[in-house]
């Protein structure tokens, strides 16, 4: 009852002055807002990385041919040619961890249909292309190993050509021409948008990459080669097992660096993941900054109030009142300032949250850890910056604190 009677007090001195209580809490507010905001602005900006990330393919580890050392001087990757179709179905027989394999070979040509022209890159895969990627389509089929053993000259176009080429028309069944040489559209890919790093991935055209090794590159040697392990804690097993097999095939001796580099999403994943932790730890940090400022105004406004209410203090002294009771009287005001801007700094927070989430198009999950801990951090405030003024109006002198004018 008596800890009833205190905080009905302590909310009776905050109402009498609301304008002083209302500019004093501010600080509380925006901090506690600034923190949710950004907090959840963090971990919008990570899930959109791990989507981008996951739109490149399910499991995928890629094999790029590696550099080479030339007169004292090391070239970047894919400077050589090392790697062939058999690599790749070395791969697919003898990697037990491994589930899909695609070769893969790549070129820039221009595409043309009728008057209408776009230059575009070319990618000759065969048909796990599509299952390692994870890519649907939207209208059509995608081709087959039979396509692959016959260099068929068929392609399937992304959104992006077919939208540059076509319009709204259909272009299954059209055939366009890749190097004055014709191919006929059997299939239209689903949009997959931007990678993380900014390019089109709808801007394509697959093709089987005999296709494009005969009759538009004129090579043997590939590319990359694309891989999904069966699993996504089996990529390190995966890697590991098409590493040794590599070696073994380049007959690469012990010591010597490797002729390729194997390559995987989940390092790409796990780096993004701890930039973007990074970024929402320093944000929410220099947002806390707010908090701290917010208390020092709620410590500034009670040092004000405990001399404005010396005479106060001094009749409940007389009439009873120990120390402890105002101590705790004065602490509960500088706690109730912390909370209610906290309270108002969290409604405020969501609202920001889902405004930039809807005008922005970005997707930002209300974080409750940030709702709880800007909560107990605003409590704590109010505890650290009113604790001093508190103890001070409890170790007032009665007799002079009614004598004061």
């Amino acid at each position: 009852m008596e800890l009833l009677f205190t905080i009905r007090v302590a909310l009776r001195a905050i109402m009498r002055n609301k304008l002083r209580s209302l500019l004093t809490v501010l600080g509380v507010v925006i901090g506690v807002c600034a923190v949710i905001t950004m907090v959840n602005i963090g971990s919008g900006a990570q899930i959109s990385i791990e989507k981008a990330i996951s739109g490149l393919g399910t499991n995928m580890l890629i094999v790029i041919p590696g550099s080479m050392t030339k007169g004292g001087m090391r070239t970047g990757f894919g400077t050589v040619t090392t790697l062939i179709d058999e690599d790749a179905q070395a791969i697919r027989d003898e990697c037990p961890t491994v589930q899909l394999v695609s070769p893969v070979v790549s070129t820039a040509a221009q595409v043309v249909f009728q008057n209408q022209n776009w230059g575009t890159s070319i990618m000759g895969t065969d048909p796990e292309f599509q299952r390692i990627k994870n890519w649907s389509l939207a209208r059509g089929e995608f081709f087959t190993m039979q396509d692959v053993k016959a260099a068929t000259k068929v392609c399937v176009l992304g959104k992006s050509v077919a939208e540059k080429l076509f319009g709204t028309q259909n272009p299954v069944g059209q055939i366009v021409r890749v190097k004055r040489i014709p191919f006929r559209v059997i299939g239209l890919l689903t949009e997959k948008g931007q990678t993380t790093f900014g390019q089109d991935q709808d801007d394509t055209v697959v093709i089987p990459y005999t296709t494009a090794q005969k009759r538009l590159m004129g090579i043997t040697y590939l590319s990359m080669i694309m891989a999904s392990a069966v699993s996504n804690e089996r990529i390190p097993d995966a890697q590991d097992q098409i590493t040794t097999l590599l070696r073994q095939r380049h007959h690469i001796p012990k010591g010597e660096d490797d002729d390729f580099t194997v390559r995987n999403l989940a390092d790409l994943t796990a780096t993004f993941t701890i930039i973007t932790g990074i970024l929402t730890l320093l944000l929410g940090s220099i947002a806390s900054i707010s908090l701290v400022v917010g208390g020092i105004g709620i410590m500034n406004i009670m040092l004000v109030s405990v001399t404005e209410r010396t005479r106060e203090i001094g009749i409940r002294m007389s009439v009873g009142a120990k120390p402890g009771d105002i101590l705790l009287q004065f602490l509960l005001e500088a706690v109730l300032l912390s909370l209610i801007g906290g309270g108002v700094g969290i409604v405020l927070g969501i609202g920001l949250t889902s405004i930039i989430a809807y005008f922005a198009d970005w997707p930002t999950p209300i974080s409750f850890v940030a709702i709880l801990v800007s909560s107990l951090f605003a409590a704590v405030v109010g505890i650290f910056f009113g604790l001093y003024p508190a103890r001070k109006a409890s170790r007032m002198n009665p007799i002079e604190a009614l004598r004061y004018e």
